[in-house]
C-alpha cells in the first residue's frame, strides 16, 4: 500500500489528540465531585468521610468535627473522635446516624432483677426529635428517659404491658400492649435510659422473656414484632443526629459555604448545600460541580433531539434538519416542517376538538369528585353507626333525650375547618377544638383516634347512654358526626380551665379551701352516680385533675369519656387492656387487669390528695420519699404530721385542719390496695357531703351568733355530729339508717 504521506500522519495524530481529549472531558464530567479535602484519607472501612468531618488533623473544621478511624474485629470502623459512639453514616444535609446502646432489665433466677443503665452524651450535636423516637419492649416493663434541653432537666417515661394473654399483641406499630414510644423533645444533647418491672416479671406468662428493653432510635429502621417479646438481641441500634456549624466563627458572608452553593440558616446556626444544578460537597472550593443532565438522562429532550449541557442545571435539545420545535417533551417536541395549508387546518380542528374533549372530561371528573365525596360520607355514617344511632333516636318520645347528629359542613364551618388555632387540648384519645354554631353556641368538638370497627355498637351505645347522663356536675354530650373517617363528639364549653391547672399552675389565683371541698364533693357525687344511679352502669376508668372542668363559678364538671366502660347490669368487673393514667392507676387493675367500680375509688382517692397537698400525683421534680404522692401523704399520716404537708397556699385554721383531716382519712380508705377494701362511691359521697354541710352550719353559727357560750356548744354539737356521720359511714357494723336520714336532708337532687 506504500508509506503513508506526512499530511495523513499529521491528521492521523490530530484525531487521537482530540479523542483523548473528548475522552478526558466525558471522565471528567461524569466523576464523582471529591467529598474530602485535597490530601486527605476520605474513607474508613466502607463509610466516606465528607468535609468539615476528617479523620487527620488539618483534615476537619474543628476538634467537634474529627472521625477516629479504628481496627476492630480486623476492620476498619468510624467513631466519634474521644468516645465509642460508632458512626454509620455522615450526611451533608446535617445528619450523622451513630449507634446507641441498648438498656436492658431481666429477673434472675433468686427473683431479684439485673438492669444496667445506659447514657449517650453528644455535646457538640443534637439528638433529632423528628427522625428519633424513646421505645420500650417488654411485659410488666417501665422505664424512664432523663436529659437536659437548655439547660432544664428532661424527664419522661413509657409502659409496655401485656395483661394475661399475648393474643391480642400483633406486629407493626406500638400500640402500649408489649410496645410502647414516645416523642422526644427539642435540643437533646444527652440521654439516660433507666428500665424496670413493676413485679420483677413474676406476673408474666411463663412463655415471655422475663425481660424488658428501653432505647432511643431511628424511627423508621424500627417495626415491633411480637417475637421481640421472647427474644431480641440487639446490643445497639441506630440513631440520628443533627450536626451545624455555629456562624458566630464565620470569617465571611458565606461563612464556609463554597462557590455555587448557598447557606441555610438555623437561628446561630448553619449548614451549607449546592444551588440547584450542582451536587457535590459545598463546603469545599471546587466541591458544588455543574451536573450534566445530558449524560445521567435526567433531561427530556425527545428521542429524535440531540442534547447539549449548560451550566447551572440547563440544558438544550437540538431537533435534527428538516424538523422544527423545541425538541423537549411537554413541549411542541419535534416535528416536521410542512408548508400544506390543508395539513395546518387539520391540525388546527384537532386540537379545537381536544380542547374540547379536555373541558368535558374536566367537567365529568369535577362531577364525580363531588358525587365521590357525598357517598364517602354516606359510607362513614353507616360505618362509623349512624344508621344504628338512628334506629335509636326514633324510639325516644320525649326531646329533651335526644342527641343531635351534627353535619361535617356545619361542625367545620364552627372551627374554620378545624383550624389549628382551635385546638384548645389534647390527650391520649383525641383532640379537642374550641368551635361557634351559627346561633352562637360555644361548644368543645372532641376528634377520636381510629376507632375500631369491631366496636361500632359498642361506641353507639355509649353515646346514647351518655347523652341521657343529665348531671349538673357531667360535661353534656350535645351530639356527635358520624359523617367523618373518625367520630367527632360535640360537647358544651366550659371556660375556666381544669382543676389540674388551678392547683398546680402558679399563674392562676390559689382555690380556698371550702372551694376545693365542694368540688371534691361535687365530683364524688358524679362518680356514684355514674356508678350507681346511670341507666347502665359506667365506669370512668380515667378520673384525674385534668378531667375536672371548672366553669367560671368553680362548679365541678367531669369530662373525657374516651376509656369509659358501659358496666352489664349482670357483671361487677371486666376483663380489659390496662389504661389510664401514670399516678392514678389502680395497682389492683394493673396487675391484674380485671377493671371494677372500685378503680375509679382509687383514682378518685389521689384527687382527694391533690386537692389536700396541692402536689402532682406523680413527680420527679423533689425529693424520692415525694415522689410518689400516695406513698408521701399515708406516711405523714401514719407519723402524724399532716399538716406538714398540706398546701401552703391555703389560709389554714383549726377548723379547716380538722376537716382536711377527716378528708384524708377518706383518701387513706379510696387507696387502699386491695379493691374490696375500699369504700364504694356512694360511700365516699355521702362523707364528703356531710362534711360540706358541716362547713356549711360552721360558717352560718360564725355569721349570725351573738352569744359566745351559744355558739360553743352548737359548734360542739356540731363537731359530735360530724364525727358521728364519719364513723358510722365507714364503719359497716353501725347503723347506717340514722347516717343515710341526716345526709338525704341536705344532699340536692343529682340532676
Amino acid at each position: 500500500m506504500g508509506r503513508p504521506t506526512a499530511k495523513k500522519l499529521v491528521r492521523l495524530i490530530m484525531a487521537i489528540v482530540v479523542n483523548i481529549a473528548i475522552f478526558l472531558a466525558a471522565t471528567a464530567s461524569s466523576s464523582v465531585p471529591p467529598q474530602a479535602k485535597v490530601g486527605c484519607k476520605s474513607k474508613c472501612g466502607n463509610l466516606e468521610i465528607p468535609y468539615p468531618f476528617g479523620i487527620t488533623e488539618k483534615c476537619y473544621l474543628n476538634i467537634n468535627f474529627s472521625i477516629e478511624c479504628r481496627t476492630q474485629h480486623n476492620r476498619e470502623m468510624p467513631f466519634l473522635m474521644k468516645s465509642n459512639i460508632g458512626v454509620t453514616n455522615i450526611s451533608l444535609h446535617g445528619e450523622i446516624h451513630v449507634l446507641n446502646y441498648v438498656a436492658r432489665a431481666c429477673s434472675k433466677s433468686d427473683g431479684s432483677l439485673y438492669s444496667n443503665k445506659p447514657y449517650i452524651t453528644v455535646p457538640m450535636f443534637t439528638i433529632s426529635n423528628t427522625k428519633n423516637k424513646f421505645t420500650v419492649i417488654g411485659c410488666d416493663t417501665y422505664a424512664y428517659i432523663f436529659g437536659k434541653v437548655d439547660g432544664e432537666s428532661y424527664r419522661s417515661g413509657c409502659m409496655a404491658l401485656c395483661g394475661n394473654s399475648t393474643e391480642s399483641i400483633k406486629d407493626g406499630p406500638c400500640s402500649g400492649s408489649g410496645c410502647c414510644q414516645l416523642e422526644i423533645p427539642e435540643g437533646l444533647k444527652r440521654i439516660d435510659l433507666v428500665v424496670g418491672s413493676f413485679n420483677n416479671y413474676t406476673t408474666v406468662n411463663e412463655s415471655i422473656n422475663p425481660c424488658g428493653y428501653a432505647f432511643v432510635i431511628e424511627e423508621n429502621s424500627f417495626e415491633f414484632k411480637k417475637d421481640y417479646l421472647t427474644n431480641y438481641t440487639e446490643e445497639e441500634v441506630p440513631l440520628v443526629l443533627d450536626w451545624r456549624i455555629k456562624s458566630d466563627t464565620c470569617p465571611t458572608d458565606k461563612c464556609l459555604c463554597g462557590p455555587k452553593s448557598q447557606m441555610i440558616m438555623n437561628g446561630s446556626e448553619y449548614y451549607c448545600q449546592c444551588q440547584d444544578g450542582f451536587h457535590g460537597n459545598p463546603y469545599l472550593d471546587h466541591g458544588c460541580q455543574d451536573i450534566n443532565e445530558c449524560e445521567e438522562g435526567s433531561n427530556l429532550c425527545v428521542p429524535d433531539a440531540s442534547c447539549e449541557n449548560a451550566p447551572a442545571g440547563n440544558y438544550t435539545c437540538h431537533c435534527p434538519e428538516k424538523y422544527e420545535g423545541d425538541g423537549r417533551h411537554g413541549g411542541t417536541g419535534c416535528r416536521q416542517k410542512y408548508s400544506n395549508s390543508k395539513l395546518i387546518q387539520i391540525a388546527i380542528g384537532t386540537g379545537v376538538g381536544f380542547t374540547v374533549f379536555l373541558i368535558a372530561i374536566s367537567w365529568l371528573y369535577l362531577g364525580y369528585k363531588k358525587w365521590r365525596f357525598i357517598q364517602r360520607k354516606e359510607e362513614f355514617f353507616k360505618k362509623n353507626g349512624g344508621t344504628m344511632l338512628q334506629q335509636h333516636l326514633s324510639q325516644w318520645q320525649s326531646p329533651t333525650d335526644t342527641v343531635r347528629i351534627f353535619s361535617q359542613e356545619e361542625l367545620e364551618k364552627a372551627t374554620n375547618k378545624f383550624n389549628e388555632s382551635t385546638v384548645v387540648g389534647k390527650g391520649g384519645y383525641g383532640t379537642v377544638h374550641k368551635g361557634v354554631l351559627a346561633d352562637g353556641s360555644v361548644i368543645a368538638i372532641k376528634k377520636s383516634q381510629l376507632v375500631d370497627q369491631s366496636q361500632t355498637s359498642q361506641f353507639i351505645n355509649e353515646v346514647i347512654v351518655l347523652s341521657q347522663v343529665n348531671h349538673r356536675n357531667v360535661v353534656k354530650l350535645l351530639g356527635c358526626c358520624l359523617e367523618t373517617e373518625v367520630p367527632l363528639l360535640v360537647y358544651e364549653f366550659i371556660t375556666n380551665g381544669t382543676l389540674f391547672d388551678h392547683i398546680h399552675d402558679r399563674t392562676i389565683n390559689n382555690i380556698s379551701w371550702e372551694a376545693r371541698l365542694r368540688i371534691a364533693s361535687e365530683t364524688a357525687g358524679v362518680i356514684s352516680y355514674l356508678h350507681s344511679s346511670a341507666s347502665t352502669p359506667i365506669i370512668h376508668r380515667d378520673i384525674k385533675s385534668t378531667n375536672i372542668l371548672l366553669d367560671n363559678n368553680l362548679t365541678a364538671k367531669v369530662s373525657d369519656f374516651g376509656a369509659s366502660k358501659l358496666v352489664p347490669m349482670d357483671q361487677t368487673q371486666l376483663s380489659t387492656m390496662v389504661q389510664g393514667t401514670l399516678g392514678y392507676l389502680d395497682p389492683e387493675y394493673l396487675s391484674t387487669s380485671e377493671l371494677t367500680e372500685k378503680s375509679d375509688v382509687y383514682s378518685f382517692g389521689i384527687v382527694l390528695l391533690e386537692l389536700i397537698t396541692g402536689k402532682k400525683a406523680v413527680s420527679f421534680d423533689g425529693p424520692e420519699a415525694e415522689r410518689n404522692l400516695a406513698k408521701y401523704v399515708l406516711c405523714a399520716m401514719k407519723e402524724d404530721r399532716l399538716a406538714e404537708v398540706v398546701d401552703k397556699k391555703m389560709v389554714m385554721d383549726e377548723g379547716k385542719l380538722n376537716q382536711i383531716k377527716e378528708v384524708s382519712k377518706i383518701a387513706k380508705e379510696c387507696v387502699r390496695v386491695r379493691g374490696e377494701e375500699r369504700p364504694n362511691m356512694k360511700e365516699v359521697a355521702m362523707e364528703l357531703e356531710g362534711l360540706k354541710v358541716m362547713q356549711v352550719k360552721h360558717s352560718w353559727i360564725n355569721n349570725n351568733l351573738s352569744n359566745s357560750e351559744e355558739m360553743i356548744s352548737l359548734l360542739d354539737e356540731t363537731s359530735n355530729s360530724t364525727q358521728f356521720l364519719l364513723s358510722s359511714s365507714m364503719n359497716p357494723t353501725n347503723d347506717n339508717s340514722i347516717t343515710t336520714h341526716i345526709l338525704t336532708t341536705h344532699i340536692p337532687d343529682a340532676r
